[in-house]
């Protein structure tokens, strides 16, 4: 028996002034496009390097999160994830993509799966969503234990007080509430038993906000 929990009201958060694309973004977007056009898997950030002939992989992400932040390419998760255009997983049957673990302790690597959860279309609400295993128990106290599945809205932003996916120095992924203070970010666990995280801003991408919580009995 599954049942769903959900994790408070949602608010979300849109930005109406996103630039306009550089020369080097609109590369990059049709690049990713030819390649879905092509059926090709979503190339990691070093195939990206290596195909349009760029040296720098830091140079590489700052484009993506533009492109993240203008709507066109689905948040990272990690190393492993390739990078998405949006759309390219669609929750119009009622199943999110399942994108692999994420840490509710210490940060662990997010890992890309090809797998799928079904999801009550009253907790999407016409969102495209990703879905997360839990690993550990620092959500707890929240309703968040470990192997549940987590449901999560693509964001760059969020609230403070909000549970949201951190992305850690690019590379490890963890799930924390977050609060957002000048010069520092603090990630928040729901456990006594596990202490606060504390990074400088520019360490810390948020990757999306906690919607609801799956769970089998």
């Amino acid at each position: 028996m599954s049942t769903v929990v959900p994790s408070g009201s949602l608010s979300v958060a849109h930005d109406e002034n996103v630039p306009p694309l550089t020369r080097r973004q609109h590369e990059l977007l049709d690049y990713l496009r030819r390649r879905r056009q092509q059926g090709l898997l979503p190339p990691s950030l070093t195939e990206i390097c290596r195909d349009l002939g760029l040296a720098s992989r830091g140079s590489l992400h700052k484009q993506v999160v533009a492109l993240v932040k203008a709507g066109l390419v689905e948040p990272m998760l990690g190393k492993q994830r390739g990078v998405r255009l949006v759309g390219e997983a669609s929750n119009d049957d009622g199943r999110v993509p399942l994108l692999g673990a994420i840490a509710a302790g210490r940060p662990i690597e997010a890992v890309l799966r090809q797998e799928s959860v079904e999801v009550p279309p009253w907790m999407t609400r016409g969102l495209r969503c990703y879905a997360l295993r839990v690993k550990g128990d620092s959500m707890r106290d929240a309703g968040i234990l470990d192997g549940d599945v987590v449901l999560v809205e693509p964001r760059t932003e969020a609230r403070n007080g909000e549970t949201v996916v951190a992305l850690i120095d690019n590379e490890e992924a963890t799930l924390k509430r977050i609060e957002q203070r000048p010069g520092e970010i603090l990630l928040f666990p729901e456990n006594s038993a596990h202490t606060v995280q504390r990074y400088a801003p520019d360490r810390v991408q948020v990757q999306g906000v906690a919607m609801g919580v799956l769970r089998r009995y």
